[in-house]
């Protein structure tokens, strides 16, 4: 990538969830038409779905005005999606169709505008929850995704409505989050000793923060994406 530019950073818009009337949605795909021509990259950093199942002959119904802006970003700019822990069953349908680069790792290092920045969802990074790693596990092993997507697409969506709207209620964003006591915080700090990083980027919490971190560079969390501010700029 050339080092000058505009790098876009969102996370988090859960599209699907709450939104009857599909505001949020048009809302999103005004502000993925309305970014500016000399944008080099968008990092979808998870969740940008409530849920999404890839199968080989169906498209999950809804969210097409924003399928149709990305695939418009996409043929002008690099657009890289993280699968989230909501959307983690992304595989091949946005690369293929939409021409999207899908990122598996839970996170990745790049230079952008001569900076070092790492980034993704951040669900799992610095996690000792040992029940949230273990449905992380269950969520992403391929024979638990392969005998999912044997179930009918409508009984698949149904069982994710109630989880997601259950995850919601059992886990609503802290009023206080307590950055430099995280998971996050702590992966971030051990990262920085042996990889030199400018910017970590994340999302996950639905809390926007900011902090130095002391083995280097800053710690950035992304709040839950309602409209264009939530988004960072770099």
């Amino acid at each position: 990538m050339a080092q000058a530019g505009r790098y876009c950073f969102v996370s988090d818009v859960h599209l699907g969830a709450g939104d009857p009337d599909a505001s949020r949605e048009r809302a999103f795909a005004d502000f993925l038409k309305g970014l500016p021509a000399d944008t080099e990259a968008v990092f979808l950093l998870g969740d940008i779905f409530d849920f999404w199942v890839d199968y080989r002959d169906v498209v999950p119904r809804g969210h097409v005005r924003v399928l149709s802006a990305l695939a418009e970003l996409a043929s002008r700019t690099e657009v890289w999606f993280f699968r989230g822990n909501h959307d983690w069953w992304v595989t091949d349908y946005f690369e293929k169709e939409l021409g999207l680069h899908i990122v598996d790792e839970p996170y990745r290092v790049m230079d952008l505008g001569g900076r070092k920045v790492c980034m993704g969802h951040g669900d799992t990074l610095g996690c000792r929850d040992a029940k949230s790693r273990l449905i992380y596990h269950v969520f992403r092993n391929k024979a638990c995704i392969a005998l999912l997507k044997v179930l009918h697409p409508r009984w698949v969506f149904s069982l994710a409505r109630a989880w997601s709207a259950r995850s919601r209620r059992n886990h609503r964003p802290p009023t206080v989050f307590d950055v430099r006591g995280s998971g996050i915080y702590r992966f971030a700090d051990g990262f920085g000793k042996s990889h030199p990083v400018d910017l970590y980027v994340f999302g996950h919490w639905h809390v926007p923060a900011r902090t130095r971190v002391d083995s280097g560079g800053e710690l950035h969390l992304l709040g839950a994406w309602k409209e264009a501010s939530d988004a960072l700029m770099l």
